[in-house]
């Protein structure tokens, strides 16, 4: 039988939290705790609050993948990669970082294992095996460097728990990200969230879009298909009246105490699909400003404050090269838009999300974000011709502080409001 829904209480630090995605491979030319340990500072002025850390144990070598192999394919699930360090220098990393005021979540992957890693001779029977009784990869898939798991075998879910529970009560992690949590069992999550709380309240995000991952376990799943959505919109493959289905969706499926994260970049789009430029074109500015005022948590992926240009390898050491750049003031002044605002906040601690028609609807997406402390009416134009906007009711009318200019500002019932091409207004009071 399916456990009953209950509402999963997150931890108090993550109400107004952004999360911030670190390749340590990539994060610096080093590429090691060490290197990004220096630029903490940088990160505490930026604004965020999670740091996601990618995989960081040892990386298996056989059927490995490029010169130094993917990051998800685990050798040892408590050792450290010699690539950035050994463990007292992750338990440095994660000791400076809670000092400065992060939190520190590590990047599980717990559906699969590296070939060659000793689990497989020790607990074979822990694996999963094909119709010709062979050890496999995850089917329908072309990740040939990992072989994948089986959890109908008790033994290793205690394996897989107490290890998780090391991470959190010996290294010092405050959560995880779950690599494809939906290719693992739910009631193994479930088990497991009771059983890391009881250590201290930690935070979980799901690699996966499925709403009863927060039943009991998860914090925050990925919104792949605001992500998806979006992208549409700016590649012309839709009109804005897909946002509207996205949200209709989550407003009445999805747990309301449930958090999803908008994201424009990561790992994965920025390795196989495209840098955010590429991806979003002339829309960049547009969905980044909308994944901080949509209702969920904001990602920034680590080098798109830099304006990073290329595609990162994901077999090999890329380094970011880091700069000014136009993007980092704009992330800064959205972080702190976020966390002045209650109506910004994260799952229920924030306001939910409400249409404001208007007479363009194809291309502009209008909403109100309004609760006792505070309302947010944006306006954002999906189009490359600008705009002169009129509004249905007057439920947008009143006094704000415009978030561009900083300039005081009157919308009365009936006024037009001009939006450049691809541009958005923003208003909160």
């Amino acid at each position: 039988m399916p456990q009953p829904y209950v509402k999963l209480e997150h931890p108090e630090w993550t109400r107004d939290a952004v999360i911030y995605q670190i390749n340590t491979r990539q994060f610096t030319p080093e590429g090691n705790f060490a290197a990004a340990e220096k630029q903490l500072p940088r990160l505490r002025q930026l604004g965020v609050d999670i740091l996601w850390l990618m995989p960081v144990q040892p990386i298996g070598e056989k059927n490995r993948k490029g010169s130094l192999g993917s990051p998800y394919s685990i050798r040892d699930y408590r050792g450290v990669n010699p690539e950035f360090g050994n463990l007292d220098d992750l338990r440095r990393f994660i000791t400076a970082a809670h000092d400065q005021g992060f939190y520190v979540i590590l990047d599980w992957v717990a559906n699969h294992t590296a070939w060659d890693n000793p689990l497989v001779d020790q607990h074979p029977e822990w694996f999963r095996r094909n119709a010709a009784g062979s050890f496999h990869s995850p089917a329908w898939t072309d990740w040939l460097d990992v072989i994948k798991l089986d959890y109908s075998q008790p033994g290793l879910r205690r394996y897989m728990a107490d290890t998780m529970r090391w991470w959190v009560s010996e290294v010092g992690m405050d959560g995880f990200r779950c690599d494809v949590a939906g290719f693992v069992p739910l009631d193994f999550w479930d088990e497991l969230r009771a059983e890391l709380d009881s250590i201290r309240p930690v935070f979980m995000l799901a690699e996966w879009e499925t709403r009863d991952l927060h039943a009991r376990a998860f914090d925050m799943t990925y919104a792949w298909s605001w992500n998806d959505t979006v992208h549409d919109i700016a590649t012309g493959k839709a009109d804005v009246g897909a946002l509207g289905i996205y949200h209709y969706t989550d407003e009445n499926s999805w747990p309301e105490n449930g958090i999803r994260m908008l994201f424009t970049s990561n790992h994965d789009k920025n390795a196989w699909e495209g840098t955010q430029f590429e991806v979003f074109g002339d829309a960049l500015e547009n969905a980044i400003v909308l994944s901080f005022v949509s209702k969920g948590m904001p990602l920034i992926y680590n080098g798109q404050e830099a304006g990073n240009p290329k595609r990162l390898a994901f077999f090999e050491k890329d380094p970011i090269e880091w700069r000014e750049h136009p993007l980092e003031e704009l992330f800064r002044r959205l972080i702190a838009l976020k966390k002045r605002h209650s109506v910004l906040w994260n799952g229920a601690w924030g306001a939910d999300m409400v249409q404001v028609g208007n007479d363009a609807p194809a291309s502009v997406f209008s909403f109100l974000r309004a609760d006792d402390e505070g309302q947010l009416f944006a306006v954002f134009n999906f189009s490359a011709d600008p705009r002169e906007v009129r509004f249905s009711g007057n439920p947008h009318a009143g006094k704000y502080t415009e978030f561009s200019s900083g300039k005081a500002v009157t919308l009365a019932a009936g006024d037009a409001l001009e939006v450049p091409a691809w541009g958005y207004r923003l208003f909160v009071r």
